[in-house]
């Protein structure tokens, strides 16, 4: 239920965010969990979800750029509690700052490589690097024919106790396309990445190239770790395989508004910017005061789903920047009245996957654009918030 006196909402579930931790242990019998918690752990607030993974057990968080990954240590999270892997550089970033702060730090071309051993040695402090081979993604990680040069860098830099190789890995293209003939590709160039390595003498603590999808749907790739994201917040990576409640997951998130007015038009009033919708007839129309500054996607004009008043109605014409427009079809909700857009769908309401099908887009991108302008309320923690 909406908070008294806030337009707009967003309740964090944190026991479903436990209860999908333990599905997911479940799959993976002795592999290690990573709580992917960048992009602010996919819009629920990364600190609030890595101190509740922690509290669940899990061992390893992982974050994009170095301010994410700081951002955990600076909140408190020591080594002792979890390895902090991040994975996206740029010249010149923050080495020094992750060596001190002790995070790992993914290598996957030698000018990364040279940047840190500078650090290394102007810190004194040794890294830890996960190494990480482009076995068929194309973005990050480092092609097949440059691996054995910078295996062979890393552990010349290992010998004289500046690095630790801790890590090998890489990162699916198409886990959540079962059948896709990449993924067997990609399954046999990891092994020949590893089986370099490992000739060439790394002993990694991980190695890891399962996400979501290949957590739930590849066993086979999951090694010593996985990287759970999208799935640790109750969503399905593959719907077209199976829904939350199919893998044992449920949604964290759900988001609601209060209607801010409802008024009575005439038939053939048009709706919001470039009245691409007109009213039919005489009818009521309602006023939710989320737009696309909040996150709501502008591609959900006239598409969007929201539940008022027990019904389904939908976004009636564009989406503005602070507010769109629902035809209520004649009803005449009070004024405050919740307006659910998604949820876990327990209540009848829309989910985030069927705003993702409305928008033409995935669930990932429905909830990590949930924008700071919506407020966060967690519920159903274990303490480790404090």
């Amino acid at each position: 239920m909406l908070a008294e006196g806030l337009r707009a909402e967003a309740t964090i579930d944190l026991a479903a965010l436990r209860g999908n931790l333990a599905s997911l242990r479940e799959r993976v019998s002795s592999a290690a969990l990573m709580a992917v918690v960048k992009a602010d752990a996919y819009g629920h607030g990364a600190l609030p979800c890595a101190l509740e993974a922690l509290a669940a057990g899990v061992r390893w968080l992982g974050a994009t750029t170095p301010e994410e990954a700081l951002a955990l240590r600076a909140a408190g999270i020591a080594p002792e509690q979890a390895r902090v892997l991040c994975w996206l550089w740029t010249p010149g970033g923050p080495w020094a700052q992750a060596l001190r702060a002790d995070i790992d730090v993914s290598i996957s071309g030698q000018w990364a490589l040279d940047e840190l051993l500078d650090a290394v040695r102007a810190t004194g402090i040794p890294a830890r690097v996960h190494l990480k081979a482009d076995t068929g993604l194309g973005r990050n990680g480092c092609q097949p024919h440059d691996w054995p040069d910078l295996v062979d860098a890393a552990l010349r830099a290992q010998a004289a106790g500046q690095l630790e190789v801790v890590g090998i890995w890489s990162h699916f293209a198409a886990a959540d396309e079962p059948g896709h003939p990449s993924i067997r590709a990609q399954q046999d160039a990891f092994a020949a990445a590893l089986a370099y390595a490992e000739r060439a003498g790394v002993r990694p603590e991980v190695r890891h190239i399962a996400n979501s999808p290949a957590t739930l749907l590849l066993p086979e790739t999951h090694y010593d770790l996985v990287r759970t994201g999208l799935s640790m917040y109750g969503l399905s990576p593959v719907p077209e395989v199976g829904s939350p409640a199919d893998f044992g997951l449920r949604p964290v998130m759900s988001l609601s508004a209060r209607l801010a007015l409802v008024k009575q038009v005439p038939g053939g009033h048009g709706v919001s910017y470039g009245h691409q919708y007109t009213t039919p007839g005489d009818t009521t129309l309602g006023l939710v005061p989320v737009g696309y500054a909040d996150g709501i996607p502008r591609h959900a004009s006239g598409t969007g789903p929201v539940k008022i008043g027990g019904k389904w109605r939908t976004v009636a014409g564009r989406v503005a920047m602070d507010q769109f427009v629902v035809d209520l079809g004649g009803d005449t909700p009070e004024v405050g009245e919740e307006v659910l857009l998604f949820g876990s769908g327990e209540r009848g309401e829309p989910t985030a996957e069927d705003w993702a099908r409305a928008c033409g887009t995935i669930a990932y991108e429905i909830v990590t654009r949930i924008g700071s302008r919506v407020p966060r309320r967690y519920v159903g923690g274990s303490g480790a918030l404090g």
